[in-house]
């Protein structure tokens, strides 16, 4: 049975990066996966022309029946996967969102790895590897309301305590009580922050549901990447980026796990909540 690579999100921008660094290197079938199917082939046929042969599949994070039939091609076609890497990702429209957009961001960057994790997760081999691609907005110093970094900071966190920071911050947007001064920079890109630090604080969660397995998660902050996401504001290229994310899910030791990395593969200590780790606006302005 062939070994098999899936990066979301990847017909573009890291997670493009990814899937051509993975053709290059992982012994076995890359998924390339997008929402937009003739985007995704079109990226699928760049690659084509680098003498690179990706597998494609539609995949749209947070519609479920598209997850379910790319859960049954998997099952259908490899029996299974062996590396999974949550790239799909959205920022903000604005600095200050909507109520309406910050569902949206936390839909797509949050809530869709959680239902990846109860669909895909279980078709994960044992010894596999799952990335969740995180960023500087997902350590725990973008948050400044105590309350919440004692929560977020337990051992013992679950799933659904990292929800009702969730709704907590979503039902603050709805009635109008969202406070700027709960987090750093005035609260500018909260609803990204807020889902980042949901994701990075999950992966946590699920190395400790998958560690019978030894299968290894991890979250990872890939630096400031020069894509549609960040205007083509950033320090590195796709393929600069990709770089990190290949090295935790090829070559990491498969110890390394519910980590949060940064970019330059150091380990940070996530509970840091007094670091000065968070993003700051000045970085794209």
């Amino acid at each position: 049975m062939s070994r098999v690579a899936v990066v979301t999100g990847s017909n573009k921008g890291i997670g493009f990066g990814i899937v051509k660094g993975l053709c290059k290197r992982f012994d076995g079938v890359v998924y390339l996966t997008s929402r937009d199917d003739d985007k995704g082939r079109k990226a699928v046929a760049e690659l084509n022309k680098l003498g690179l042969r990706p597998e494609y599949h539609q995949l749209d994070v947070v519609d479920r029946n598209s997850i379910l039939k790319f859960r049954d091609h998997i099952k259908k076609k490899h029996g299974g996967l062996d590396i999974l890497i949550n790239n799909a990702a959205v920022i903000d429209a604005e600095i200050i969102t909507s109520y309406e957009n910050s569902i949206e961001v936390i839909d797509i960057n949050f809530r869709s790895v959680l239902t990846m994790q109860e669909l895909i997760y279980p078709l994960v081999r044992n010894n596999g590897r799952i990335l969740n691609i995180s960023s500087d907005c997902g350590h725990l110093s973008n948050l400044k309301n105590t309350h919440w970094i004692e929560k977020l900071s337990k051992k013992d966190l679950t799933i659904e305590d990292v929800n009702e920071f969730v709704d907590w911050f979503l039902e603050s947007k709805k009635n109008g009580t969202f406070n700027p001064e709960d987090f750093v920079e005035s609260g500018a890109i909260a609803a990204y922050r807020v889902a980042k630090m949901a994701l990075s604080a999950v992966t946590m969660i699920q190395q400790k549901e998958l560690e019978a397995r030894n299968i290894s998660v991890n979250s990872m902050h890939p630096g400031l990447v020069r894509t549609d996401m960040t205007t083509g504001k950033g320090f590195y290229d796709i393929d600069q980026a990709a770089e990190t994310p290949l090295y935790l899910v090829l070559d990491a030791p498969q110890s390394l796990r519910g980590a949060y990395v940064w970019f330059d593969r150091k380990v940070l200590d996530w509970y840091d909540y007094k670091a000065d780790y968070y993003f700051k606006i000045k970085t794209i302005a």
